[in-house]
């Protein structure tokens, strides 16, 4: 059962949410204590599904938006969105604050949001900053503002109300919780069975870097246009390159994720044999040496990526960031993996010069031909 809906759930979310960082030191603590704030990340801590050690390094990106000041709200759209701890510093060698992610997702946000309307959202949240441990939530949390939406997924053991991120508002009350890197759903609703693209994830493995991704991500382009079929790239904000494939058909019976996975499958392992000393598809780590890893099973329901525009949690407030295929073949020539890592104020100066790079993720119609 699917469904975009607005308001809160009544006693669906039975996930306690002992995060604090949607709630305003102006309302009340859920407990009242002598000390309530002490008690606050220890709970937070607590509560990691995952733990990360996940490790900042220096240079802060300095975000071409001025970060909230440290008052109780920011301005996102027509609200005026609560805002917890503004100068809590989140990349610590970066001394890149909570206040300043803030303040890149709404300076981004006419390129971001476009890309995360309509999808799921699970929450990758960073309390207390990308040194310490992190957690997934997949629930949207029943504190939420009745103006968040949520859409409804059937999942594998029960019904998940998700986060979608519809409005500046929205994707402001996100940042506030820490939620560093946004991770969505490759379908909309209410055709969540039917992806809007195909995504080929690049991560090199040990040995191998980005240009190497560069490298499989060109050839493997130029397959794409053999069948007719056009893409697009973009960073993953760390070490690697994510390669979409638009589809779009959703709405006129397009394809299925059985569709795009069994494609997106075989895709690779033609990769793989063409250039088995550069391409593996097998994620074991002992046989990715030197080469790189093509993930084509992200290509599923229950499977999330990093959208376009979101941070990562590295050492530095790097972007997953659009990229033309000439900038990947002008850095492989010159051998140059660095003019391929963008922070946030790279990122707003490129769309501030060329408007969103992946727009045609969005509106490209495509489908799959018969792959043998």
């Amino acid at each position: 059962m699917i469904g975009l809906m607005k308001t809160k759930p009544a006693s669906a979310a039975k996930r306690k949410s002992t995060t604090p960082a949607a709630k305003k030191s102006a309302k009340t603590p859920a407990r009242k204590t002598a000390k309530p704030k002490p008690a606050k990340p220890a709970k937070k801590a607590s509560r990691t599904t995952k733990k990360s050690a996940t490790t900042a390094s220096a240079k802060s990106a300095a975000a071409a938006a001025a970060a909230p000041a440290p008052s109780s709200s920011v301005r996102a759209g027509t609200r005026d969105v609560p805002v917890s701890n503004p100068a809590k510093v989140l990349y610590p060698q970066a001394g890149f604050t909570k206040g300043d992610v803030i303040a890149y997702y709404l300076a981004v946000a006419p390129a971001l949001l476009p890309h995360l309307r309509h999808r799921p959202l699970t929450l990758k949240r960073y309390p207390s900053g990308v040194d310490a441990p992190f957690f997934y939530e997949k629930m949207c949390p029943s504190h939420r503002p009745a103006w968040v939406a949520t859409a409804r997924v059937d999942t594998t053991s029960r019904e998940i109300d998700f986060c979608v991120v519809e409005d500046a508002a929205t994707l402001a009350w996100v940042a506030n919780l820490a939620s560093l890197e946004l991770h969505c759903s490759l379908a909309q609703t209410p055709h969540l069975e039917r992806p809007t693209f195909m995504v080929f994830d690049h991560d090199p493995g040990e040995g191998a870097g980005m240009l190497d991704c560069v490298r499989v991500a060109l050839r493997l382009r130029d397959m794409f246009e053999e069948l007719g079929l056009q893409s697009l790239a973009k960073t993953s904000g760390g070490k690697g390159l994510h390669l979409y494939v638009p589809l779009n058909t959703a709405g006129a019976g397009g394809g299925t994720f059985d569709d795009t996975k069994t494609f997106s499958k075989a895709i690779a392992q033609v990769l793989e044999k063409e250039d088995p000393a550069r391409v593996t598809t097998n994620m074991r780590k002992e046989l990715r040496k030197g080469k790189v890893f093509v993930d084509w099973s992200q290509n599923d329901r229950h499977k999330t990526t990093a959208s376009v525009y979101s941070l990562r949690a590295r050492q530095r407030p790097t972007v997953s960031t659009p990229v033309e295929w000439g900038e990947l073949e002008r850095a492989l020539k010159k051998g140059d993996p660095s003019a391929l890592t963008f922070e946030t104020a790279d990122v707003l100066r490129r769309v501030e010069k060329h408007g969103d790079l992946f727009a045609p993720v969005l509106t490209t119609k495509q489908t799959l031909p018969e792959f043998m």
